[in-house]
């Protein structure tokens, strides 16, 4: 991961801080492009080893051992309502997935991505609210959203994201 960040227009000059910014790890689930407060992540590894669990959400991927401790593997693109990834058009499985390790609530999660860009240092300037016309699937899980060169970010809500609710449970 890269901890330098070209996109943001006026939050530093020459070198010093001229206004209040967040930093995010960027995620990649297809082409979209999704951020998460770098307070929330703990680690950034390859899963291995991911034993299923029967029964469990579709969005659950099974559990996995991460330097001794039992964590449940999530994929963000189930949760996102997202089809998993196709294979290659060589018949070859799609590329390895990234994951990023979250803690909620005392329990550690591997929340499976489908690549981990950058580190960024985002300001107020590109920050807005989440758009009425966000794909819905993404909208409840979004905190806000920055606009950056030619693309947008969506910033996750890593509690909402983590969160079994009832009515999530009614659903499965």
């Amino acid at each position: 991961m890269q901890a330098a960040n070209a996109n943001t227009s006026g939050a530093t000059t020459n070198g010093v801080e001229t206004g209040a910014t967040d930093d995010f790890v960027t995620v990649y689930v297809g082409e979209t492009l999704f951020g998460l407060a770098i307070e929330r992540v703990h680690d950034v590894f390859v899963p291995s080893g991911v034993t299923p669990v029967p029964l469990a959400p579709a969005e659950i991927v099974g559990l996995l051992n991460l330097r001794g401790r039992v964590v449940t593997a999530m994929s963000l693109r189930r949760r996102l309502g997202l089809p998993d990834a196709e294979a290659q058009a060589d018949g070859t499985k799609a590329s390895p997935k990234m994951a990023i390790g979250l803690e909620q609530a005392g329990e550690t999660f591997a929340l499976v991505v489908d690549g981990v860009g950058e580190v960024l240092k985002l300001g107020a300037d590109s920050r807005e609210a989440v758009p009425i016309n966000l794909d819905p699937r993404f909208r409840d899980l979004a905190t806000c959203v920055h606009r950056l060169d030619g693309r947008l970010l969506v910033i996750l809500d890593v509690d909402a994201l983590l969160g079994f609710t009832p009515a999530g449970a009614k659903a499965a």
